[in-house]
């Protein structure tokens, strides 16, 4: 404990050791004590040296701290010293005061021995890993130096630290707790961690993002005061805009939540925009940033135009508006404010219309865009500002043929109105002023007033200007020529060169693709011999951009002619330029266009960006012109007339094709509208259909609920006859025995008579049969006594026999059934009559109270009618239906079954038959084979008549 004091407390006697032995010392301690108030005291003046002794600390103490971190867990106060103590070796601020000249070597260092120590303690990713769950505890001298600690890591070695923080499980999420720490200073630092975290790795900005961010991060904005809040709010902005650039997934994950919305009332100025704070200021610049990333030209089309109909309909669009007319705002936020109204309309018909509408709160209402453009002519407001306003103008027009044809229109004279100031007029204005930058800004917005509208390129030809007195107006075409000529001849250096790049921009614009402005062009004498001129002198590095223009001009007049100038054709125009310029030079001083230093970092992005003035020269959108035309120009120069007049034909032939094409499309849309009627019209019927099927259904309930209520007042009815035939005798029963049953009793007795009548015919045609036989039989055994064959034969006549008599049996069989059933019929049909005679009072009285009980059904039967009478139509139908197939159902079954029963009966009969027939057949062989006559069936049936008559003659004589 003496060596602590020493090192923390006095000086002891005796020489001092150097601070790289007492280290060593407290390294040693570290490591081999075993009380835990002995390392923790060792620690403790480990921190206390580690700012002084950076260097060794880190290289001897690292370890042995890590291992503190790991062993030492159950100590909050030794993590604390050991954690703040790897934070001061790590951490590159530099917080002692130091002389300016070894300022910036003493940080160079700082930053190398920062490095140094970050790889050494990341080279075991483990230590990362168990930063991250010390983060877990609560403490708050361990979370907080753990949260400094991690961001240090960060800030040194960020793609390494977040490699290993992305790999570790619930890494991220951990992090994102301590935005929920109700500890200000835990949370704020955890803010300004998860900023280094999210830099430049789009897997940790989704995680972050889909942890809920957005929701706590605009709380938290919400909590601090907003755009009045203080640094806090700043780190929650810029946390926000690390966690949506460049990111498209999290850009529609901000959008679907529906935070836009809540952008909306960070916007919220009052009257008095006096007296911003810097932090303010900050703020509401960062706000504005973020509205501008979700709606960046940069993002996917689609993405951008959701966000921007988003803005607009929650009113965000109007309130930036607002600050956009509002006065005493600073310049640099109003200068934001315009870029983000500038993005925020860019392309968006809805939102370009609407800003078209915005009036400034002045007397008389001014629009909006009429005050910006007289902020952007003006030479007296600020560079950044000016820019600013051509980019809003450019986003206004952008694709929006609707505001192009507004502004041209307040230059045409039918428009002009002389009491109030127009865009048109102060274009014309800014064109042709003294400032070269309001030349140019000027020369910018009318072309982009041009840009893809060949309508209003015609239409602007029409503008007639007023130089001087006494003289007659020129055209704008002509005028924007005078300048330049006129430019040339004054100076060709210094600011006017800015000047005549802006008007031959215009000019290049507004003649490309447009025949007619090629033709006006080309009618002034001196245009071609200018061009031609100014391309053909060597002039130094400035004029070689003018040079790279005019051959672009004259490029466009030879690309875009339709010959009708008889001087100025397409072929001579080439043979002017190879006679005075050369193809070779004519491409080269084309070439200086691309090959300029400026005109590349015009093509990036759509906003003017410039660092100064004179910097000021190319468009972007006229970068894109000239990407599309160097080619199709320098081919144009360099081609043959029979080259040009079979591209003529090829043209006249597509032309052509485009004309069949555009018939067939034309056609197609017919049929496709014709097709679309009959879609909608097959599907108005369906929903009709479907309609009356539902009707028909609910109908069809109702009336089988109809029926239903019916047939229980129907069986109620029956119920309380039955009920009360039973008190009064069963007048329905006959010996126990139903109607129904007496009647299929009859018929059954009427069938067994039938087939009794036909097996007695049978029986007796049988019985002639045999007779005939049996004679035959016996004349042949008197003839041939003895014969072994007629053994046989007898014995076969025996059998015949017998089976004759079982028949027998079955007839009487069969006719003793029918004598019975004969009796029970008779006895049936006498029944009723005898207890008629003797219950006629009893019958009298059923017959009236049957008679109450049908007129009762009568009357119920009347209010089902009733209430069936509003589906009549309907049930007749139905019925109609019902009893048809019903009807031929019961026919069909019924001649089915007497089909099959006399199809049966005819094939029991004819096998009977046909055997019979086949022993008689037999036999009459055999009695043929013992050489007997055998008379046919014909002969027996004549003999058999003959002895009929025989016999009744006997009987008439005897009587």
């Amino acid at each position: 404990m003496n060596f602590f004091r020493g090192v923390i407390g006095g000086q002891p006697a005796g020489p001092q050791p150097s601070g790289a032995e007492t280290i060593q010392k407290l390294c040693d301690r570290v490591a081999s004590s075993t009380l835990l108030e002995d390392r923790r005291d060792a620690v403790r003046a480990l921190k206390s040296l580690s700012k002084k002794y950076r260097m060794e600390v880190g290289t001897q103490a690292m370890d042995h701290l890590v291992h503190i971190l790991q062993t030492d867990r159950s100590d909050s106060e030794i993590l604390g010293y050991a954690l703040d103590t790897l934070y001061n070796i790590i951490c590159n601020d530099e917080e002692e005061e130091q002389d300016e000249s070894e300022d910036e070597n003493a940080q160079k260092q700082a930053d190398d021995l920062g490095a140094q120590f970050t790889d050494k303690f990341i080279q075991d990713s483990e230590n990362v890993t168990l930063l991250l769950t010390l983060l877990e505890e609560f403490d708050f001298h361990v979370r907080w130096p753990g949260v400094k600690l991690l961001t240090a890591l960060l800030k040194n070695q960020c793609a390494q630290v977040q490699g290993v923080i992305l790999v570790s499980p619930m890494g991220v999420s951990r992090l994102m707790d301590l935005l929920a720490d109700s500890r200000e200073v835990i949370r704020n630092d955890g803010l300004l961690l998860l900023q280094q975290l999210t830099k430049g790795n789009a897997a940790i900005q989704k995680i972050v993002a889909f942890e809920n961010a957005f929701e706590r991060l605009l709380d938290i904005i919400t909590e601090e005061g907003s755009s009045d809040g203080g640094i806090v709010v700043e780190d929650c902005l810029l946390l926000l805009l690390n966690l949506l650039k460049n990111n498209s997934s999290n850009q529609n994950f901000f959008k679907e939540g529906s935070y836009i919305q809540r952008m909306k009332p960070w916007f919220e100025v009052g009257d008095d925009n006096s007296g911003w704070s810097a932090q303010k200021v900050t703020n509401l610049h960062l706000m504005l940033q973020l509205v501008r990333v979700m709606v960046s030209p940069v993002n996917s089309p689609g993405a951008t135009s959701s966000c921007q109909k988003s803005m607009y309909q929650c009113g965000l669009l109007q309130q930036l508006c607002t600050i956009l007319m509002a006065t005493g705002v600073p310049a640099d936020i109003l200068t934001e404010t315009i870029n983000t109204v500038s993005e925020v309309i860019r392309g968006s018909q809805v939102n370009q219309d609407y800003f078209a509408s915005v009036n400034a709160p002045s007397n008389p209402p001014r629009p909006a865009i009429v005050v910006l453009l007289m902020s952007m002519v003006n030479e007296r407001q600020p560079f950044v500002l000016r820019c600013a306003v051509l980019y809003c103008f450019q986003c206004f027009l952008y694709k929006n043929q609707k505001g192009q044809g507004e502004i041209v229109a307040t230059l045409l004279p039918s428009t002009i109105d002389a009491n109030s100031i127009s865009a048109g007029q102060l274009l014309c204005g800014g064109l042709f002023s003294a400032d070269s930058l309001s030349n140019w800004c000027a020369a910018v917005a009318l072309a982009h007033a041009l840009q893809d509208n060949l309508t209003q390129k015609e239409q602007l030809l029409r503008v007639q200007l007023a130089t001087s007195l006494g003289k007659p107006p020129v055209s704008l075409l002509q005028q924007c020529t005078n300048i330049l000529s006129q430019g040339d001849k004054i100076n060709r250096r210094g600011s006017k060169v800015q000047t005549r790049v802006g008007l031959l921009m215009l000019l290049c614009t507004w003649i490309s693709n447009c025949p007619i402005a090629v033709t006006h062009f080309l009618h002034n004498q001196d245009n071609v011999p200018f061009l031609t001129g100014q391309i053909s002198e060597n002039l130094g590095e400035d004029e070689r951009l003018v040079q790279g223009l005019c051959a672009l001009l004259l490029g466009i007049c030879i690309y875009y002619n339709d010959n009708s100038l008889e001087n100025y054709t397409k072929e001579k125009l080439k043979q002017l330029i190879e006679k005075r310029i050369g193809k070779e030079n004519f491409v080269e001083k084309l070439g200086f266009i691309t090959k300029h230093e400026l005109y590349s970092r015009a093509a990036q992005k759509p906003q003017p960006v410039f660092p100064s003035p004179e910097q000021m020269l190319f468009d972007h959108e006229f970068t894109k012109l000239v990407k599309e035309l160097e080619g199709v120009i320098t081919k144009a120069v360099h081609k043959s007339s029979e080259e040009e007049k079979k591209e003529e034909e090829v043209k006249k032939t597509l032309e052509q094709h485009d004309s069949i094409v555009t018939q067939y499309k034309e056609l197609i849309r017919e049929q496709d509208s014709q097709i679309q009627e009959l879609k909608e019209h097959v599907a108005s019927a369906s929903s009709q259909n479907e309609q009356m099927q539902t009707t028909i259904t609910q109908q069809l309930a109702q009336i089988q609920q109809h029926k239903d209520q019916y047939n229980i007042l129907k069986l109620k009815l029956g119920k309380d006859n039955q009920s009360q035939a039973n008190t009064q005798g069963d007048g329905s029963h006959v010996n126990g025995l139903q109607t129904e049953e007496l009647t299929q009793l009859r018929e059954e007795v009427e069938e067994l008579r039938k087939q009794h009548t036909l097996l007695q015919t049978q029986l007796g045609d049988k019985d002639t049969l045999i007779n005939t036989l049996r004679s035959e039989a016996l004349q042949t055994a008197e003839g041939t006594a003895g014969g072994s064959d007629n053994t046989e034969l007898l014995k076969e006549l025996e059998a015949l026999r017998s089976q004759v008599q079982s028949q027998l049996a079955e007839i009487n069989r069969l006719q003793t059934e029918r004598q019975e059933l004969l009796r029970r019929a008779e006895s049936l049909d006498a029944a009723p009559g005898s207890e008629g005679s003797t219950d006629t009072a009893k019958v009298a009285e059923l017959e009236s109270r049957l008679a109450a009980q049908t007129s009762e059904t009568e009357r119920l039967q009347e209010e089902a009618r009733s209430l069936l009478e509003g589906r009549a139509g309907l049930e007749q139908q139905l019925a109609s239906a019902t009893s048809t197939v019903a009807i031929l159902q019961t026919e069909k079954a019924k001649l089915q079954t007497e089909v099959q029963e006399s199809k049966k009966e005819q094939d029991d009969l004819l096998m009977l038959l046909a055997d019979q027939d086949q022993k008689i057949h037999s036999l009459k062989q055999r009695l043929k084979d013992l050489g007997e006559t055998v008379e046919d069936e014909d002969d027996l049936d004549a003999r058999d008549q003959t002895d009929d008559d025989d016999e009744e003659d006997d009987e008439e004589n005897e009587d």
